[in-house]
């Protein structure tokens, strides 16, 4: 087995064990960067191949003084159409997981996000997808937040998170916020 080394421009550094049929053990974490591996790196010359990469996306629980969470419907169209999500978006190649959360809220919200603010919280992950997400809580933002890029927006208290729909992905997430919720009462 031949160790290879893999980079990418959001400064995750993993390392791609390649064996007899090329099969990785570890993805390269990318902000939609695909990685190739010269086939020089290998001593038996096997054909460059292409490593999966994962899609890096970030979200963000605004947390109201209250206690309540901004949670988005996505349009109809779209998949996971009519779910209920946490609002955020997909990371650009270039671009920290900070950054992106600061764009996808200005784009989707009309909010202006102070980055001093936001707190990770929890990440989850489908690697069959190839797909991880990132959740920050923030619970200070300027402007009011207007329905841009979804179908609705709604406020809900942790007792009400469980009973929205949502796609697979973010129901782990929704339980770290109400964990998060309920803990600081």
């Amino acid at each position: 087995m031949a160790e290879v080394p893999c980079w990418s421009r959001s400064s995750f550094v993993r390392n791609a064990f390649i064996g007899p049929g090329l099969r990785h053990k570890y993805g390269c974490r990318s902000a939609g960067l695909t990685v190739f591996i010269p086939k020089i790196w290998f001593k038996d010359r096997t054909a460059l191949k292409k490593i999966p990469t994962l899609i890096d996306v970030v979200a963000v629980a605004l947390i109201a003084p209250e206690g309540r969470v901004l949670m988005q419907r996505r349009a109809a169209g779209r998949q996971h159409g009519g779910l209920w999500e946490f609002p955020g978006g997909k990371v650009e190649t270039g671009e920290t997981r900070e950054c992106a959360l600061l764009r996808e809220i200005r784009e989707e919200l009309a909010l202006v996000l102070d980055p001093g603010h936001l707190a990770p919280l929890a990440e989850a992950s489908d690697p069959a997808a190839g797909i991880v997400i990132s959740l920050y809580t923030c619970r200070e933002w300027y402007g009011t937040p207007a329905c841009l890029d979804a179908e609705a927006l709604g406020w809900f208290g942790p007792g009400e998170l469980d009973a929205l729909a949502m796609p697979p992905l973010d129901v782990p997430l929704a339980r770290a916020v109400k964990q998060l919720l309920e803990e600081a009462n």
